[in-house]
């Protein structure tokens, strides 16, 4: 039956399907599903608001309509189901971090694999998460930043990433070819309206369909009216740089 009652609301374009409502969501009403956040049903959500806390980019809020009645029951029922039939997330190794998780770090903090020789133990990562859909626009570390921006093939090809073009820079990374194009449009567009760019750094592969990548960072800021220095770097599969340009400004 619908009543007039408060209810969560989810905006799709601030959602960046980081996850961290749906744990604390006591009732399970919001799940990730196609990399956005979304309210299951609405009988399983009791209008608290006990996830809003926990949203980076303030996707959620609560809002009063017409809606199906809170069913206890029936949250129960579904809270078996979840139990039997959703699979328990994986540990976390110990060098990794939650792909949710926003961190800051000092450079070279980590060390990678104890097998390698001192020297190429050290990393130039700053920060985590890195890939483009797991970032919010609203990350501390994206403020005022020289930006990175790889494709998912470059770091592979190239050798020695970390010391000669990820210093003093902060790393994203993703595909153009099977990305959401429009999404990462976006997810640019809000960053460029955010965080002050400094500067955008593109790698990508020779392979054509990594050219769109480029593509991506500048409508990014022409959907944001912006214009930040732009360099694009092309990296040959043998991992050696073919050319580096400066994008109009």
């Amino acid at each position: 039956m619908k009543v007039m009652r408060k209810i969560i609301e989810i905006d799709q374009d601030l959602c960046d399907g980081c996850g961290q409502c749906v744990p604390s969501c006591a009732e399970g009403a919001i799940q990730i599903v196609d990399g956005k956040a979304r309210l299951v049903a609405e009988k399983y959500c009791d209008g608290l608001g006990a996830c809003l806390g926990d949203c980076p980019t303030g996707a959620l809020k609560i809002v009063e309509r017409e809606a199906e009645d809170f069913d206890e029951h029936a949250v129960e029922e579904y809270l078996k189901t979840l139990a039997t039939t959703t699979p328990q997330p994986a540990p976390t190794l110990a060098c990794g971090c939650p792909s949710a998780q926003v961190q800051t770090f000092g450079p070279a903090a980590m060390g990678v694999c104890k097998s390698l020789e001192p020297k190429d133990r050290l990393s130039a990562l700053t920060h985590w998460p890195v890939k483009i859909k797991l970032v919010p626009p609203t990350a501390p570390f994206l403020q005022h930043a020289d930006l990175l921006v790889l494709a998912d093939c470059g770091p592979i090809a190239y050798p020695t990433v970390h010391t000669d073009l990820m210093p003093s820079k902060v790393v994203l990374i993703g595909c153009p070819k099977f990305d959401n194009v429009p999404e990462y449009i976006a997810k640019f567009a809000e960053i460029f309206q955010k965080a002050d760019i400094k500067s955008v750094t593109t790698v990508i592969m020779e392979v054509p369909c990594c050219a769109g990548l480029a593509y991506i960072v500048e409508q990014g800021m022409v959907k944001a009216g912006k214009r930040i220095p732009h360099e694009q770097v092309v990296i040959s599969t043998q991992g050696e740089i073919l050319a580096r340009e400066k994008l109009a400004a």
